[in-house]
């Protein structure tokens, strides 16, 4: 092991060998591009001050470097060996030239750190490298009221996600709302996607109070799926009213809330049944609670198709309960008896720890039954 290696484990770095889907370095390097011209006057000057020195004063070639360094940059140390008429009248020129070179630079330095973009592009680039790490997340579109309470609950519960807004000021609004990663991009075109690193993403949300923005959005990751050629995203949008709700949904949306409705029910249940008002709140939203609630997909090779409930067997195994059955043609089994058949392109729905529904995903997705049911 070398010692470098060492060094970093007893430091705590950590390396990541992912790279971003779009690479900013020609960008940058564009940024740096003005610089060429004063860094080649730079060594010319260099060679003419050494050579100059070696050929007028016989000075051996180290003290010709450092007697043209010292002119150069006008630091003035003085001669490291007695230099003849000649070489003080190269000596001048030397200083005249060098003076011309260094303000010349430092005007191009200005130039480009007031007009250009280099900064900017060094945070960009460090946060898309920060994002390439990330598998399995999330890519929230538009920044609103919406987007900074569900990247509260996202940050509670250890989701991770990427906020892509064109803001000019989103740095700002990260900042402020805590987002951890971000972009500024236009969340429809294909660049928002790359430095989203939205192919290793589980699914895209569009908050958009425009429905406009997110058919556009949804039509857009759909496409991109396509050219991917990767299993399909979740897609989650939000809608103003029931029929706008519909359409996304027939655009290729997975799952559309639909905010005023989703608030009637709320305040509905409230008022119906008051001591029940934090039962979501408590079981589903809070963080580390012991009981989970998930919908299980039951494949048309799966070994519990044409079986009956209690033949799964897991209450008795796993703790997890089967609490309602929607087979393929929509119509929902609620708190369904063990005697009920299961269907292939059924869907489960599970109540019990997170642990617990996560076994039973596995063994429910299993072609073969397990020995131990």
């Amino acid at each position: 092991m070398s010692i470098f290696i060492k060094v970093r484990k007893a430091l705590g770095w950590k390396f990541s060998t992912a790279k971003p889907e779009y690479d900013l370095n020609p960008l940058i390097y564009a940024q740096l591009k003005p610089f060429r011209l004063p860094l080649v006057l730079l060594q010319v000057i260099m060679m003419i001050g050494t050579l100059g020195y070696i050929i007028i004063d016989d000075f051996p070639i180290l003290d010709a470097i450092y007697q043209t360094g010292i002119t150069f940059t006008t630091v003035g140390f003085g001669e490291v060996a007695e230099i003849s008429q000649a070489g003080r009248f190269f000596t001048i020129t030397l200083i005249i030239f060098g003076f011309a070179i260094f303000t010349f630079s430092t005007a191009v330095l200005i130039n480009v750190m007031i007009k250009g973009r280099l900064f900017d592009l060094y945070k960009e680039r460090s946060m898309l490298y920060k994002i390439a790490r990330l598998r399995k997340h999330f890519v929230i579109f538009y920044h609103n009221e919406y987007t900074a309470q569900l990247a509260r609950q996202f940050r509670v519960n250890h989701i991770p996600f990427v906020v892509v807004d064109p803001s000019d000021d989103i740095e700002a609004i990260a900042k402020e709302n805590g987002y951890p990663y971000y972009v500024k991009e236009e969340p429809y075109k294909e660049l928002g996607f790359l430095k989203s690193h939205l192919s290793s993403a589980k699914g895209a949300i569009s908050l958009s109070k425009s429905i406009s923005d997110n058919i556009t959005l949804i039509a857009s990751v759909r496409l991109y799926e396509k050219e991917l050629g990767r299993k399909p995203f979740l897609i989650i949008s939000n809608a103003e009213t029931q029929n706008e709700k519909i359409r996304l949904k027939k655009l290729g949306a997975d799952k559309v809330v639909a905010t005023p409705a989703l608030m009637a029910k709320r305040v509905s249940a409230m008022a119906i049944r008051p001591d029940m008002e934090n039962v979501l709140d408590e079981f589903l939203y809070k963080r580390d609670t012991p009981i989970d609630m998930e919908e299980i997909y039951v494949n048309e090779n799966s070994w519990v198709v044409n079986r009956e409930v209690k033949d799964l067997r897991l209450r008795d195994k796993l703790k997890v309960s089967v609490i309602g059955i929607t087979e393929e043609k929509g119509r929902f089994i609620q708190m369904p008896r063990g005697t009920i058949v299961i269907n292939a392109k059924s869907k489960l729905l599970l109540v019990g720890s997170q642990k617990g529904i996560a076994r039973s995903k596995r063994i429910i997705n299993l072609s073969n039954k397990p020995e131990d049911i």
